[in-house]
């Protein structure tokens, strides 16, 4: 099933379920609001009447935990010139890094800004430790996420905060698809394009931890929620990895894709303040 925060034609938004037969309006005006006032209870016991969207917002705009997975496929390790990790390598964003599926991202002129391909995972069940089984239970979907990313700033020190955390630069979206539909292990792709140009192509089932194993490794030292985000990382093709590194314009065109779930379209916007 898929779920979204759609904006209606009086320009509020609401959280909605398409059970089959089009959207359908869920009681809370986004999915943050609906992933923790209602957890566990099924969709089909809330939905309501049909509803018309003029857009789609960022579906989850209120995520208590950002949490991100570097260095996660094979290719995009070995691009960087490092080994396969041992453990996840995490660092973590705010919710205001997010940003709508069609929204601008806005950044100050003169930076190289880099493309992030990558499978989101929405928690639908609050979690401290446990095992595999109970990971896969708090799962409650996937989104597309593009983990747009400042590299010269991320560059200045050993930690990638600085640069992986700048205000409304993370476009997500445009949907939450559930976990009994999309099977990461199995593999969906992971696109990108840049004005049209493929740059990144992968397959979740060359994830060196998968989703379920990332829940289970986070779980174990941070309590997560309903409707907190972990991105699972980022296939090869980064504009950093190019000879010669290649990084995004102005005005340039970033699309991010995954079979099953949909697209993100973003263009880039420069601007002096």
């Amino acid at each position: 099933m898929r779920l979204a925060t759609l904006i209606g034609p009086d320009g509020r938004t609401t959280a909605a379920a398409d059970p089959g037969d089009g959207w359908r309006r869920l009681p809370a005006p986004h999915l943050s609001a609906y992933l923790d006032e209602f957890p566990g209870r099924a969709v089909t016991d809330l939905i309501g009447e049909p509803v018309r969207p003029t857009g789609m917002a960022l579906p989850l705009p209120s995520p208590r935990k950002v949490i991100c997975c570097g260095l996660n496929y094979a290719d995009h390790i070995l691009e960087t010139g490092r080994e396969l990790p041992t453990h996840p390598t995490l660092f973590a964003k705010y919710a205001d890094t997010l940003t709508g599926p069609t929204d601008d991202i806005e950044l100050p002129p003169g930076l190289q800004v880099d493309w992030e391909a990558e499978l989101a995972v929405v928690i639908g069940a609050e979690i401290h430790g446990g095992g595999r089984a109970e990971a896969e239970a708090a799962i409650r979907g996937y989104t597309v996420a593009n983990d747009v990313s400042v590299r010269d700033w991320q560059k200045r020190t050993l930690q990638w905060f600085q640069g992986k955390a700048w205000d409304r630069s993370t476009p997500i979206g445009p949907v939450v698809v559930t976990a009994d539909e999309i099977d990461p292990v199995a593999g969906v792709e992971v696109v990108c394009r840049v004005d049209g140009v493929e740059r990144q192509r992968g397959d979740t089932s060359s994830l060196v931890f998968d989703a379920a194993a990332l829940v289970v490794y986070t779980s174990a030292f941070t309590r997560l929620r309903p409707g907190d985000l972990i991105l699972t990382g980022t296939p090869g093709g980064v504009g950093m990895g190019m000879t010669p590194p290649a990084f995004l314009a102005d005005d340039a065109v970033l699309e991010t894709e995954i079979t099953g779930i949909g697209t993100l379209r973003n263009r880039i916007v420069f601007h002096k303040d």
